[in-house]
């Protein structure tokens, strides 16, 4: 299994997101400025220009013609993917930390950090086909939240929102009254801050990945543990196989730890595990640098993975990863 290089960011990279189709890869990190790749070939298609502060995340509509970015210089941006134009800025008193579409495209969920006198929000925007028609208007804004909101993403059927973050605890917010619903259980839930969190393809489950060195899989509808993964190293990005009972979870140390560049010793590898049974069913190396963002193809065929060291590695699965029986 090859990899291919991907060298089109010159600071760390912080999110990966493939569209709907798998065929286009978009890339935040660290140096303001998004990609776009071919996520075939790893061929940078073009770039999103227009923020001042390293970009935390992105989303693309389910149609690839809307990409959703947030950014640690207080805004969260609507661009054309075609045509790389920004078509509209939302803008907010504190980093946007995370953004996501809702299904039919027609909200977003931009959460916003705890920074100066400024509370952790996670605000739903309402998005219009014509972006003159857009306004900054908050549907709804969830409070009360202690430490910062790493990830908040859509449940089913755009009832509700799941939010993790510093505080190590994952919620359930109810969409029509902002109410939390249901809180992850403090003996089994994760012991320190949730640094990423990763949907299944039917939305029945997540998963959740902290520095507490596990990654946790979390039934959507009851807030169930149903299986825990456990590491040697900070967990920094997760994701689940849409095709095989995989998952892969990635980290190392924090980047102000990092004194070698021995690949060994900063443990800089995608683990994969089974989903089931929760062994370790094999690693991929390269990084020189803790990873920070995993993703899976919608295809499942490939994934793709982003490091400290500014590179994003594409790899395609061979024929032996299909056969791998335990």
């Amino acid at each position: 299994m090859r990899p291919i290089l991907m060298k089109g960011h010159e600071r760390p990279l912080t999110f990966l997101r493939y569209n709907r189709d798998g065929d286009l890869l978009f890339s935040c990190a660290k140096d303001h400025t998004p990609n776009v790749w071919f996520a075939d070939n790893g061929d940078r298609l073009g770039t999103y220009r227009g923020h001042n502060g390293a970009v935390w995340t992105c989303d693309v509509s389910r149609d690839s013609t809307r990409l959703i970015t947030g950014s640690a210089d207080q805004t969260a941006k609507l661009w054309d993917v075609q045509t790389g134009q920004e078509l509209f800025t939302f803008r907010f008193d504190a980093p946007a930390r995370s953004v996501e579409f809702s299904i039919g495209d027609g909200l977003a969920v931009i959460t916003t950090d705890n920074f100066m006198d400024n509370v952790p929000t996670a605000q739903v925007k309402r998005i219009t086909e014509d972006p003159d028609d857009q306004s900054e208007e908050s549907l709804l804004v969830i409070t009360g939240i202690k430490g910062r909101i790493n990830r908040a993403v859509w449940g089913p059927l755009n009832r509700t929102i799941i939010t993790a973050g510093e505080d190590a605890t994952v919620r359930i917010w109810d969409t029509e009254t902002g109410k939390c619903l249901k809180e992850s259980d403090k003996e089994q839930g994760h012991q320190k801050a949730i640094s990423s969190l990763s949907k299944s393809a039917d939305w029945s489950h997540f998963l959740t990945g902290s520095l507490d060195k596990t990654a946790k899989l979390w039934d959507t509808r009851t807030m169930t543990l149903i299986k825990t993964y456990v590491t040697e190293r900070p967990v920094n990005a997760v994701d689940i196989s849409p095709l095989l009972d995989h998952v892969v979870i990635g980290g190392g140390q924090d980047a102000m730890n990092v004194t070698m560049t021995d690949r060994r010793a900063g443990k800089f590898e995608a683990k994969f595990f089974h989903k089931i049974l929760q062994e370790e069913i094999g690693g991929v190396k390269g990084h020189f640098g803790p990873i920070n963002a995993l993703v899976f193809n919608p295809d499942g065929r490939s994934f793709s993975s982003g490091g400290e060291d500014g590179y994003v590695r594409l790899h395609h699965f061979d024929s032996d990863y299909f056969n791998i029986k335990i």
